[in-house]
């Protein structure tokens, strides 16, 4: 799977990719990622990539003609076809990102780009001509669309045959069946005078799989109930 990220800062996710699984992934061969920086292709000797909204109102808009030069340099350089080729808008007003989506991106494309938003947003042609689809990471408002694109590698890489080492993990982590995780212990039994659920320690195996099973109703229970 090949990442092409566009922003305007482009060193500000290297530490996330050079560590852990997407660091071994990238180290093995699963995974590559390409951080492109979109001022190199501003047209002017300041390389703005943003200017003030038509119609009036507060802060900056990102301009298309840099994105669009951006993109269109990507897909040139791209062996693999347009089909196979995801395009992403990182954005406030996109549909929420999930688990489901995450499964669709691995399975159906080969390469992914990320285009970065920043400002007050990005100009809407980008939207309606450029990107396949605008995502959020969530129904709050961040300084860019740097840490959505992370979050999408990561999420995206794990489901990457060989990358898990344990494919069961896979098959019983938070949100794969539209679940929440079960709570998990591990050593010491006793710590501090708060102890492991005994049965977690009996050894019978109905028995744990059922407390599971009702401990990720409740744990989802109280999400939903939650503030």
């Amino acid at each position: 799977m090949l990442f092409d990220i566009i922003t305007i800062f482009p060193k500000i996710l290297d530490s996330y990719f050079a560590e852990a699984q997407i660091g071994r992934a990238a180290g093995k061969g699963k995974i590559k990622i390409k951080i492109h920086d979109l001022r190199s292709y501003a047209e002017d000797r300041h390389r703005t990539t943003d200017d003030i909204p038509y119609g009036g109102g507060a802060g900056m808009v990102m301009k298309v003609k840099p994105i669009w030069k951006n993109v269109s340099a990507i897909l040139k350089k791209s062996p693999r076809k347009r089909e196979d080729i995801r395009i992403i808008l990182l954005s406030a007003k996109g549909k929420i990102y999930n688990q489901e989506k995450a499964s669709r991106l691995a399975k159906r494309y080969k390469q992914i780009i990320l285009i970065c938003g920043r400002y007050e947003g990005v100009d809407e042609r980008v939207v309606k001509h450029i990107a396949d689809e605008e995502m959020s990471i969530g129904p709050y408002v961040i300084s860019g669309g740097e840490l959505g694109a992370a979050i999408i590698v990561d999420s995206v890489t794990r489901l990457i045959p060989g990358v898990v080492g344990n494919k069961a993990s896979l098959k019983e982590e938070s949100y794969i069946a539209g679940q929440i995780e079960y709570p998990q212990y591990t050593r010491p039994e006793s710590f501090r005078g708060f102890r492991v659920p005994k049965t977690l320690l009996s050894g019978n195996h109905k028995k744990i799989e059922r407390w599971r099973k009702e401990s990720m109703k409740k744990e989802k229970r109280e999400t939903r109930e939650g503030g």
